[in-house]
């Protein structure tokens, strides 16, 4: 099976649901939260299905720049849709379906850069898997944390929008932020020690730079969390903290890519 069905299918699916809960929101009107999780498990599926085929690589994984954006994009999406079964933070789902849509047209049609395919290894698939949870966490965070600046921009100015409107409580949204900061970086610390154990060499060349500022990033988000727990940090402050150590971590991995790819062809 060709993936080019799937990808289509799914991007119009993303984009269906996008324009849904944005129209109700735009009318000051909430948007029916199972409607949304139906459409998004549904597009998630062919999500699932392309990403499926264009992974596979005789037995290895193929993952260059633009199906690692898919993949990641695929796994936020999924947290989230999980998310909202028991916590509010489908209003993310706004913001996700768009770039699910964006990633997974790009996977299909974006010429690949080049890349070896990875082994199918057992300690490499669990560091590949525990780095994709963790960005997948991460990544949920600072679209909480944006969320969480133009909620704050909005009260404090009192014209709170329609999307405003169905967001739960301040207080909730920076607890929810704090949740899926610690959670990813428990993972970013997991995704490290596995890469530690499994991987021959952190430090080789092609790795030195993605090591170093993901490095970097565990650092920041690790101060960012004892800055909360110790110095009670919100806010301005939490949301500036997050999107350095985000910075850093995007930087480490696509920036990596996007060079060894694109650039160096290596």
């Amino acid at each position: 099976m060709h993936p080019l069905l799937p990808s289509l299918a799914a991007a119009f699916l993303y984009a269906g649901a996008a324009a849904y809960q944005g129209l109700h929101l735009k009318k000051r009107s909430t948007p029916d939260k199972r409607l949304l999780v139906v459409f998004g498990a549904l597009a998630l599926l062919l999500h699932g299905v392309s990403l499926f085929f264009q992974l596979n690589h005789g037995g290895a994984l193929n993952l260059d720049f633009f199906n690692a954006a898919s993949l990641i994009a695929c796994a936020v999406i999924a947290l989230i849709l999980l998310a909202c079964l028991r916590i509010p933070v489908q209003n993310l789902l706004l913001l996700l379906f768009p770039l699910g849509a964006m990633t997974v047209l790009l996977a299909e049609f974006m010429p690949s850069g080049t890349i070896s395919p990875v082994q199918a290894h057992p300690g490499i698939l669990a560091h590949i898997l525990l780095s994709i949870l963790a960005y997948g966490l991460l990544t949920i965070a600072v679209f909480q944390s944006i969320l969480l600046l133009l909620q704050d921009y909005q009260l404090k100015h009192k014209h709170p929008s329609g999307l405003i409107k169905n967001f739960p409580p301040l207080q909730t949204m920076e607890s929810l932020l704090f949740g899926f900061l610690l959670a990813g970086w428990v993972a970013l610390s997991l995704s490290l020690l596995s890469g530690a154990l499994f991987l021959d060499d952190l430090f080789a060349q092609h790795l030195a730079h993605k090591t170093i500022l993901s490095c970097f990033a565990w650092v920041v988000f690790a101060v960012l969390l004892w800055g909360r727990h110790q110095m009670g940090w919100r806010g301005h402050k939490a949301i500036r903290w997050t999107l350095a150590g985000f910075c850093l971590l995007m930087l480490a991995y696509f920036g990596s890519k996007l060079v060894r790819e694109f650039i160096l062809h290596v």
